[in-house]
C-alpha cells in the first residue's frame, strides 16, 4: 500500500480545490427546494466549478455521466442527475461534489432536507454528520486508521442506525481515489498509522434500516436493500501533527 504524503505546495493547492468544493456546496444548498430537478443542480455545479478554473472531478470518471452525484432518499451514493428527477417536499438528497484544480482533487458530500422533512429523516442527517466529526476527533499523527472507523461505527450504532459496509472513504490528492481505503466500521487489524501530510476523505454512509445495499441497473446508483433512508457526509481532511485540517469546510 503506497500512501502519498503531500508537500506544503501540494497542500496549498488542495486547500484551493477544497474551497471550490465547499463554495459549490453552499451554492447548491441555497437552490435545493421542492420542484427543482437534479439536472439543474448538476448544471449549476458544473458552471460554478468551471468559473473557478477547476473541472468537475466526477465527470467521465470511469464513465460516470454526471458532474456531481445526487442521491435521493433510499439512494446511498452515485445517483445520476436527471431532468426527470424532481425534488419533492419531504425528500432528502445527498450531494457529492469533487473539483480538480491545478492537478489536485477536493471531495465532499452533504445530505439536505427538501422543504419540511420528517423528524426521523432530520435525525438521520444529524447523526450522519456528527458521526463524521466523531471520527475527526481521533485524527492526528500517530493514531491508526481503525480508530476513525471505530469512532464512526460506535456513534452510529449507539443511535440505532447502520453503517454501509460495501463503500468506504479513501485517500485523495492527484488522484480522486488514493490509498488508503477508510472503512466506516471496525475491521480486523489497526490499519496504517496516520502521518502528517496525509490527505484523506472520510465519508460515513448511514442507513436508517439495515446496512446491506445493491446497485441499480444503471451500474452506478447504490440503494439500500430494504428501501430505508440513507444519508452521507464527507470532507477532505489533512492530517497534521496535533490533529487535522478540514479542506472542504
Amino acid at each position: 500500500m503506497s500512501i502519498k504524503i503531500k508537500t506544503n505546495e501540494e497542500i496549498a493547492l488542495m486547500r484551493d480545490a477544497g474551497k471550490i468544493v465547499a463554495e459549490t456546496h453552499l451554492l447548491l444548498e441555497s437552490m435545493i427546494k421542492p420542484g427543482i430537478s437534479t439536472f439543474e443542480l448538476d448544471e449549476a455545479a458544473r458552471k460554478f466549478i468551471l468559473k473557478n478554473n477547476a473541472i468537475p472531478s466526477f465527470k467521465d470518471y470511469n464513465g460516470y455521466p454526471g458532474n456531481i452525484c445526487t442521491s435521493i432518499n433510499e439512494e446511498v451514493v452515485h445517483g445520476i442527475p436527471s431532468k426527470k428527477r424532481i425534488l419533492k417536499e419531504g425528500d432528502i438528497i445527498s450531494v457529492d461534489i469533487g473539483a480538480y484544480y491545478k492537478g489536485f482533487h477536493g471531495d465532499a458530500a452533504r445530505t439536505h432536507g427538501v422543504g419540511k422533512i420528517s423528524e426521523e429523516a432530520r435525525n438521520l442527517i444529524d447523526v450522519t454528520r456528527q458521526s463524521f466529526f466523531e471520527g475527526l476527533k481521533v485524527i492526528k499523527e500517530g493514531n491508526h486508521l481503525h480508530e476513525i472507523s471505530s469512532a464512526i461505527q460506535n456513534y452510529v450504532e449507539k443511535n440505532g442506525y447502520s453503517v454501509v459496509r460495501d463503500l468506504v472513504g479513501h485517500g485523495v490528492g492527484r488522484d480522486l481515489h488514493e490509498e488508503p481505503q477508510i472503512p466506516n466500521y471496525k475491521t480486523i487489524g489497526r490499519g496504517p498509522k496516520l502521518l502528517k501530510g496525509m490527505v484523506i476523505a472520510v465519508e460515513p454512509m448511514i442507513n436508517i434500516g439495515r446496512y446491506e445495499v445493491r446497485w441499480l441497473s444503471d451500474d452506478w446508483t447504490v440503494v439500500t436493500m430494504d428501501g430505508s433512508l440513507s444519508a452521507h457526509y464527507e470532507n477532505t481532511i489533512l492530517v497534521t501533527e496535533d490533529g487535522s485540517e478540514l479542506l472542504t469546510l
